[in-house]
């Protein structure tokens, strides 16, 4: 059978996420059932409602019967809008009318009520150095920030930053709270004292072959190095202040920012960084006092070439549990991002790095494993002056400190890299994590991938579910809510294209009789959806159909909650979703799904 085929997303599965910089360096059958979005529940000042009413009503069509109607409920009628609708008077400007929004609700001759919401132009900030940051606003490979700017600012939510800690700035200083320094080598961590309530970055410079040899036997560094002042830069990136008249804007810019202190001295230690997980994410470390500052998102632009560990899983694990999204840099290795940890550790957000034209970046490593890009930029180095970045204006600018050993004079660089692109991911979930709450580090990550944008150039090898795209995905909060139940499995599964069927499993610990309306939640990211047949297998083999393959849907991804009688007996045991590709051209993933017996 033939279909139709558009181009394809760049990428295909996904899992976690890892790694540092470039420059500098830095180690270590049932119908869909879908929520229609409530369009009353916002959080932009209005002073007056829209209500249609429904056709064939005296209101509908007279103004007359309009005004009586308002009246009766306490308002006053303002016009009618060329739509047919009726605009109500509030009386004040408010956030919050839900007595009134009720009362045209329970009216059985109202269609809709909605707030007449008063809208903003989406002015640039103010910042000096904003126009350099074409990662933010840029429409062809930016990350479309702006426009999520009028919804949410990151106001109320902590983003950890796992890295080398923080050199003073003054464009980050409001923004900071307190931290800790979890490197525990007090020889590499520069303070003399190993682990503390400070995580200032000491400097991690290092002279060439002061941190031993590689595999071939190669001094490691291969030159002296200056410290890179990286967790800085991070930082800046994800909540630098905005609006100030100097610098960059931060992309959650009311977020906090707390500094975390893993890298010094010839990198971190696996350790140290499982530890300053667990702390950030409000969990208990021996030694070290309670977070006051529990943060819902952690940053790692960090990692090495291994893979997950047990310690890592752990720790990953344990703050998942505890409500916070892990975002973790894919690596700039050029290679498979499945050799390469924590990024290919479990839960994590895994972020890929794309340069200014939407192409993958040179460096940024690949694989099914990659969840989402962002932008990494891409500069190049003279050949006549090495060392000297002939392209600064395609790197990613944020904060920095001129110091090449020690901290010296605050100031603004270029860097590119995986590390710069994880902040992106880090500040976006900051600002779906301050609009929403409630919401899980699956549903963050979930949102993220669901509302990307196809790959604006080329990317071989798998850059995920596309180019993140800010407001598109703030803008789906409460209206595509991902699926929810009560046993879940979050572990990506790669669909082969046109291949043998896979599956994701769940154990459960029912017996006797399921419910007659047995709930799965699907979230299915592929681009080319009517290619796919799902199934949903109980313990005892017994095989339910989801969904049959259709040659005309070539609708992106599968995101739907399906009702199956299941009420035949059932032991405990494993219930499986089995999905099968049966056309070829397209590739996806299994991203999670959950299962409500009772």
């Amino acid at each position: 059978m033939n279909k139709m085929r558009r181009t394809s997303v760049c990428a295909a599965a996904v899992s976690a996420a890892v790694l540092s910089v470039v420059a500098p360096s830095a180690t270590a059958a049932p119908a869909q059932i879908q929520s229609q979005p409530d369009s009353t529940q916002v959080n932009r000042p209005f002073e007056r409602l829209i209500v249609g009413y429904k056709p064939g009503t005296a209101e509908a069509s007279s103004d007359t019967a309009a005004s009586d109607d308002a009246r009766k409920k306490g308002k006053s009628l303002h016009r009618r809008t060329a739509s047919g609708a009726v605009v109500v008077d509030l009386g004040s400007k408010t956030t919050n009318a839900d007595s009134t929004i009720q009362a045209f609700k329970n009216d059985p001759k109202v269609a809709y009520v909605e707030p007449d919401l008063l809208m903003q132009p989406f002015a640039d900030p103010n910042d000096t150095e904003y126009s350099r940051q074409w990662d933010l606003f840029e429409a062809t490979a930016g990350m479309n920030v702006p426009g999520a700017w009028s919804s949410t600012t990151g106001a109320g939510v902590t983003v950890a930053v796992i890295d080398t800690g923080y050199v003073a700035h003054s464009d980050l200083a409001s923004k900071v709270v307190a931290g800790y320094d979890f490197v525990s080598d007090s020889a590499r961590a520069r303070d003399n004292n190993g682990r503390d309530s400070n995580p200032a970055d000491e400097g991690d410079w290092v002279a060439r072959g002061e941190c031993g040899t590689d595999a071939n036997g190669n001094p490691v560094p291969a030159a002296d190095q200056g410290s890179s002042w990286h967790g800085t830069h991070v930082a800046g990136t994800i909540a630098a202040a905005t609006n100030n008249s100097k610098g960059i804007a931060g992309i959650a810019y009311d977020a906090k920012i707390q500094p975390l202190r893993v890298l010094a001295k010839c990198g971190g230690a696996t350790s140290d960084i499982a530890d300053a997980i667990t702390w950030a994410s409000g969990g208990t470390v021996s030694g070290v006092p309670a977070n006051q500052n529990v943060a819902k998102v952690i940053n790692m632009s960090l990692g090495g070439q291994s893979s997950c560990s047990t310690t890592y899983q752990n720790a990953i694990n344990g703050a998942i549990n505890r409500g916070t999204t892990v975002v973790v840099a894919a690596g700039n290795s050029n290679m498979n991002v499945a050799n390469f940890t924590p990024a290919n550790c479990n839960g994590v957000i895994t972020v890929a790095a794309s340069s200014r034209e939407g192409n993958k970046a040179f460096y940024s490593n690949f694989g099914t494993r990659i969840d989402i890009a962002a932008p990494g930029g891409e500069t190049r180095r003279g050949t006549d002056t090495p060392g000297t970045i002939t392209t600064p204006e395609n790197g990613i600018w944020s904060t920095l400190n001129a110091g090449t050993t020690t901290p010296g004079a605050e100031n603004y660089k270029p860097y590119q890299g995986t590390s710069m692109a994880a902040p992106h991911i880090a500040g976006l979930a900051a600002l779906l994590v301050a609009k929403k709450p409630s919401l899980t580090p699956a549903e963050v990550k979930d949102l993220i991938k669901t509302n990307a944008r196809t790959f604006p150039g080329t990317c071989s090898g798998g850059c995920g579910a596309g180019l993140a795209d800010a407001t598109k995905t703030v803008n789906a909060v409460d209206t595509t809510p991902p699926p929810s139940g009560g046993l879940e499995n979050t572990t990506d599964v790669a669909i082969p294209d046109r291949g043998t069927a896979v599956t994701s499993s769940i154990n459960s610990t029912v017996t006797g009789n399921a419910s007659a309306t047995t709930k799965v939640g699907v979230d299915i990211v592929h681009t080319y959806r009517g290619d796919l047949v799902i199934d949903l297998v109980a313990p005892d083999g017994t095989a339910y159909r989801l969904k049959n393959s259709s040659s005309s849907d070539s609708a992106d991804n599968v995101v739907a909650t399906y009702t199956v009688n299941a009420s035949s007996e059932v032991a405990a045991g494993t219930w499986k979703l089995r999905v099968q590709d049966v056309y070829s051209g397209d590739t996806g993933y299994i991203n999670a799904w959950n299962l409500t017996l009772r």
